[in-house]
């Protein structure tokens, strides 16, 4: 047994035997989990800063939509199973999903858009990452994902918002008050 099937054994290992642990991950797993908290998101955006956000919510929203796509295309190039779908003894909560699982979307997704709001607002980590673990344990939890699925969801969504993000600070005028002051020269005489 492998050390990914050794983790997802412990992890899904729980499923079954506590009904409020179960329906916490089947809550954690549902992509309409962040349609409440990202319009609510968006709304305080657009009331701080308005102009801010409206260049950078649409670029936030492109880059999960692209990654959604591009995360699909590589698990058809991986083809690497699900685990509910090759280990015979998995507590299976939630029907097995499609057939492919590396890497996880739900990983992608939401490590892009932590680590795009992380370059943009550092203080938001405290909130997006431990929401992103939870998220991304859930997958295993439920037998939707190995451990590893979830890791490289993690790594390739969140190189891409924070290197998103980091090009949009760098090349737009999203904060004309963040640019660097000029420096004056001291007078000399």
């Amino acid at each position: 047994m492998s050390l990914d099937e050794s983790l997802v054994h412990a992890i899904n290992g729980f499923a079954g035997q506590w009904a409020w642990l179960d329906e916490l991950a089947l809550g954690l797993s549902r992509p309409s989990l962040l349609w409440g908290p990202g319009i609510v998101l968006a709304g305080y955006w657009l009331w701080v800063s308005w102009r801010e956000a409206l260049l950078a919510a649409p670029v936030l929203a492109a880059c999960i939509l692209l990654l959604d796509f591009v995360g699909a295309r590589i698990k058809d190039l991986a083809a690497r199973p699900r685990p509910c779908m090759v280990i015979p003894d998995i507590h299976q909560i939630e029907a097995c999903g499609k057939q492919f699982g590396f890497p996880s979307n739900h990983a992608i997704n939401t490590a892009t858009a932590a680590a795009y709001l992380h370059v943009l607002y550092p203080r938001s980590g405290w909130v997006s990452w431990p929401l992103v673990g939870l998220i991304g344990l859930s997958r295993v939890y439920i037998g939707a994902h190995y451990v590893t699925d979830v890791l490289g969801g993690w790594v390739i969504g969140g190189l891409f918002g924070a290197g998103v993000a980091w090009l949009l600070l760098r090349y737009s005028r999203i904060r004309t008050s963040v640019a660097s002051p000029t420096v004056k020269e001291p007078v000399r005489h």
